[in-house]
């Protein structure tokens, strides 16, 4: 036992003559590893753009209430005519009609023709 860990403490499976499936292991735990690290960088950088983007669509949808309000405040008829009364239109006392157009039938050549 003493000399197992004596030999693991001195790297002689690193240099003995059949040593070069031990090179080959150390050389793919390494890649492996470089792998595994790059693989969770690529992750990490994914999920803080899907934090930006949230926060961004959450900015966005706030936005976009406050302008709809704003929006619904402009289209009221108090505030059409507050602004009007600044230019001095005012607003109708008479309600408004419907007016009904009667569309006429056009004839054709033939018709026109034969009257």
């Amino acid at each position: 036992m003493k000399s197992g860990v004596y030999g693991i403490l001195k790297a002689r499976f690193l240099i003995e003559d059949d040593s070069i499936k031990n090179w080959r292991f150390i050389v793919f735990l390494i890649v492996l590893a470089i792998v595994m690290i790059a693989n969770t960088q690529n992750f990490e950088k994914k999920v803080f753009k899907i934090i930006a983007l949230t926060n961004e669509v959450k900015e966005l949808r706030s936005e976009f209430v406050d302008r709809r309000s704003e929006l619904m405040k402009l289209k009221m008829e108090s505030t059409v005519s507050e602004k009007m009364e600044a230019k001095k239109i005012f607003p109708s006392t008479v309600p408004p009609v419907k007016i009904k157009i009667k569309k006429e039938i056009e004839k054709s050549f033939f018709q026109k023709l034969w009257q």
